[in-house]
């Protein structure tokens, strides 16, 4: 594996200059472990003096979806237990007579069930978890299922509650002892974390209510709302954790998920309809035709690339939410980076 490393460094580097995130870490690997890895920058704007490092938690946000329930989901399909093209009403009595019934799970996993746009749980159902959760699962759809690709967080949340209804088992529960503790995943685990972890955590952002930088505790509302818990975000995790991930991705075993559930992920499922779409991966921007290089991301600033072709993968996690919540330009350089990690 032939990697430009200064190039990296300096385009990374470039973003902590920018105050588009006050540091990153990241790592480049294959099956067989990482191949690269660095950090630049400082964990908190305020304490210059204390650098990024290789074992800071990061809040990774939407990567959630993945180490959580797209992995969880999978394994329930492998084993048999869950077909993804069977609506939902005709074996999740929460859901039959309501509309989510005509659902299936292929659908929520390609962002095509037609839910609703809308995600301020608290303005729409209150905070009572089960008022949210009969609000989520009983709520009209926004369109016919099948008509457009449309992401929605939700669909992550419903998967949540599928896999828990499933299980009978919470879904950090089902997490840690279907994927992260068979992949040696230590130090990933839903929030609010203990005094130890959060010493070692990046802070996010500023939390309006209280004034303090939010460590150890999800950023995303909706997970704070549901106790840190949900399909949406709240799991922290190391660069390690999803290094071990990714390369499990490419060299699996019986341990969790197989082969058989990576390979129909990281697939066109979506026809032609647009955004193309796997199971909750997403092809990089440029690589759509080739089916290339595979792409999930986190509002957090967190990011992690995979290609079964060239066997590789990457992962990127910043801080970003401390600067400001825009978008850009971290789109600029996590492209930047998901070409250098994977052009070389």
């Amino acid at each position: 594996m032939t990697l430009d490393i200064p190039h990296i460094k300096q385009l990374l580097q470039n973003g902590v200059c920018g105050r588009v995130y006050p540091g990153a870490v990241w790592a480049i690997g294959n099956g067989s472990g990482t191949a690269a890895s660095g950090t630049v920058g400082f964990l908190d704007p305020a304490r210059p003096d204390e650098p990024m490092r290789l074992g800071t938690v990061f809040d990774i946000a939407s990567l959630t979806k993945i180490v959580a329930v797209w992995s969880v989901i999978g394994t329930f399909v492998e084993e048999g237990k869950l077909q993804l093209h069977t609506p939902l009403g005709t074996f999740w009595p929460e859901v039959t007579g309501h509309p989510l019934g005509q659902v299936t799970t292929h659908m929520l996993l390609t962002h095509t069930a037609g839910l609703p746009l809308r995600a301020n749980l608290k303005n729409l159902y209150g905070t009572d978890p089960q008022d949210i959760r009969d609000g989520v699962l009983h709520e009209a759809l926004h369109r016919v299922p099948g008509q457009a690709v449309e992401y929605t967080d939700r669909a992550a949340l419903i998967l949540g509650y599928l896999a828990e209804h499933l299980s009978g088992q919470p879904l950090g529960r089902l997490a840690s002892s279907r994927i992260w503790g068979p992949l040696g995943m230590t130090e990933t685990r839903y929030g609010p974390l203990a005094a130890d972890m959060i010493a070692r955590c990046a802070p996010t952002e500023l939390d309006e209510e209280t004034g303090a930088l939010l460590k150890g505790t999800a950023h995303d509302f909706s997970a704070r709302l549901l106790s840190g818990t949900c399909g949406i975000a709240g799991v922290f995790s190391t660069l390690t954790d999803l290094s071990r991930f990714l390369q499990y991705m490419l060299a699996p075993t019986q341990a969790a998920f197989g082969p058989a559930w990576i390979t129909a992920s990281l697939h066109v499922r979506t026809g032609e309809l647009t955004p193309a779409r796997g199971l909750f991966w997403h092809p990089a921007p440029g690589t759509e035709l080739r089916e290339d290089v595979w792409v999930h991301y986190g509002f957090t600033g967190t990011g992690m690339w995979i290609s079964p072709k060239q066997q590789r993968w990457a992962v990127l996690l910043t801080n970003k939410l401390y600067f400001t919540r825009a978008r850009e330009p971290l789109s600029s350089f996590r492209d930047g980076f998901r070409k250098a990690a994977f052009t070389g």
